[in-house]
C-alpha cells in the first residue's frame, strides 16, 4: 500500500498547529503543546497507537487551555484522515479495554467517515495537574469529528482522574491501531458495501 503519511498545518488567531503522522511508524513522538500533561497523553497515544506523531502547537494559553487542546484534536484527526486516503484497505473497526490500576476504560471505534462521539467518562476531580478534566471530552470530540471516526469511549469504573484520562487516550490509541491495520481481504478498497467511506 501507499505511504500512509500526512502533514496538516492550521493557523487561526487562537492557535498555530502543525501535525505530521506516519500510520506505519513505531510510536515515536515529538510533542510540544505547552501543556505538560497533555503532551504526556499525546505521547502515550502515539506509543500505543504505533503511529509516529509530530505535534507543534502554539495556543493562547494566557486565556486558558481550551483552544490548544480542542484545536490539536482537530488537526490530529485531520492528519490521520488524510493519511488513510479514503479508508482504503483497512480493517475499519477496532476496540480495546485498558486497565490502569483501579480504572478500566473501553473504546470501540469505526473509521466510517460518519463521525460521532459517545462519551461516558466521569472524573473524580475537576483538574489533572493544571488541566480542566472537561477538556478531555473536547479533545476526543474534535478528534472523532475530524478523523471521520465513530468513537464510543466509556470508563467502566475508576477513581483516580489521572488514570481515567490516561486509560482513555490509550484505549483510543489501541482501538485506532486495530482499525487502521492493513486488511488484505479488502483488495485495497474501502471496507464498505457502498464501496466508499
Amino acid at each position: 500500500m501507499a505511504n500512509r503519511t500526512a502533514e496538516v498545518v492550521r493557523n487561526t488567531k487562537e492557535t498555530q498547529i502543525r501535525v505530521r503522522v506516519d500510520l506505519d511508524g513505531t510510536g515515536v513522538s515529538k510533542i510540544a503543546t505547552g501543556i505538560g500533561f497533555f503532551d504526556h497523553m499525546l505521547e502515550s497515544f502515539a506509543r500505543h497507537g504505533g503511529i509516529d506523531v509530530e505535534i507543534e502547537t502554539k495556543g493562547d494559553l494566557h486565556i486558558d487551555m481550551h483552544h490548544t487542546i480542542e484545536d490539536t484534536g482537530i488537526v490530529l484527526g485531520q492528519a490521520i484522515k488524510d493519511a488513510l486516503d479514503g479508508f482504503k484497505g483497512i480493517r475499519r473497526f477496532g476496540s480495546a479495554y485498558i486497565p490502569m490500576d483501579e480504572t478500566l476504560t473501553r473504546c470501540a471505534l469505526d473509521l466510517s467517515n460518519r463521525p460521532y462521539l459517545i462519551w461516558k467518562v466521569q472524573f473524580s476531580r475537576p483538574k489533572v495537574g493544571d488541566v480542566d478534566t472537561e477538556l478531555f471530552k473536547e479533545f476526543h470530540h474534535a478528534f472523532a469529528m475530524n478523523a471521520g471516526a465513530c468513537v464510543h469511549l466509556e470508563t467502566l469504573y475508576g477513581d483516580n482522574s489521572h488514570h481515567i484520562a490516561e486509560s482513555g487516550f490509550k484505549a483510543l490509541a489501541r482501538a485506532l491501531r486495530a482499525a487502521i491495520e492493513h486488511d488484505p481481504k479488502t483488495g485495497g478498497h474501502a471496507p464498505s458495501t457502498k464501496g466508499v467511506l
